[in-house]
């Protein structure tokens, strides 16, 4: 037994699981030495869990999160994703490299597990999507992608934190470090990234960015072009917001 694994989540009923399996098989395309940990809520049909068994994952059973009584503003959707904070308590592994359904591996990137200890590593997100459009990166259009395109205004309040996608990061599981995460679940007022914003809270501390062809969001191709090296990308990242132009 290995003391690292790659870990991904999976919820409900739905074809998702189409996405989980493609994950594994390609992790074992480009001859990966470790193994798929699937997360998996209650509502994951028995059929589904047999699926992944048979795909060579291994399907953890972890519990939901359910929010506060007075953060209901946002459907419970939300707070389903946020149960996958309970990866942290996955202390058998020492190692662990979190990577979402909707992406593929084109490359072994096994190595990612020997960066060095006590640190949050993961790729910077583009601010460009209408998705950020509430926001004021999005207003004034700055993207920490490319920051000398367009400044920071001075006038603004100070400029953000290096800001990351929480689809792919490399982490160390710990267990208190996940009854932190949750205790501070509990306090933190929702938003509209769910738990992308909060992981960015938690552990803006210890982020270090590592380079965007290990976690390549679609978009990429069209909104910074100049930033994408196809031949060195390892995993695509295929979410809905960056589908298509």
């Amino acid at each position: 037994m290995s003391d690292k694994a790659y870990v991904t989540f999976f919820a409900g009923d739905g074809d998702y699981v189409k996405g989980v399996v493609a994950l594994a098989k390609g992790l074992r395309k480009v001859k990966s030495v470790h193994l798929l940990v699937v997360a998996v809520l209650p509502d994951v049909a028995g059929e589904n869990r047999l699926i992944l068994e048979n795909q060579g994952c291994i399907v953890r059973v972890i519990r939901p999160v359910y929010p506060p009584e007075n953060h209901t503003q946002y459907a419970m959707a939300y707070y389903a994703i946020n149960s996958k904070l309970c990866i942290w308590e996955f202390v058998e592994y020492r190692k662990m490299i979190y990577l979402d359904g909707d992406i593929q591996v084109y490359e072994n990137d096994d190595h990612l597990f020997d960066l060095p200890d006590g640190h949050f590593y993961t790729v910077m997100d583009c601010f460009c999507e209408t998705t950020w459009r509430h926001t004021p990166r999005y207003e004034i259009t700055y993207c920490q992608q490319c920051p000398d395109k367009i400044k920071w205004p001075d006038d603004k309040c100070q400029a953000p934190s290096l800001y990351f996608n929480a689809g792919m990061f490399v982490f160390e599981p710990g267990r208190e470090t996940c009854e932190n995460l949750l205790h501070t679940l509990e306090i933190t007022p929702p938003t509209s990234f769910a738990e992308q914003d909060f992981l960015n809270m938690f552990f803006k501390d210890i982020y270090k960015p590592i380079p965007l062809y290990y976690n390549l969001i679609l978009a990429m191709l069209w909104r910074h072009p100049e930033n994408v090296e196809l031949e060195k990308v390892k995993v695509v990242h295929y979410c809905a917001a960056g589908s298509k132009p």
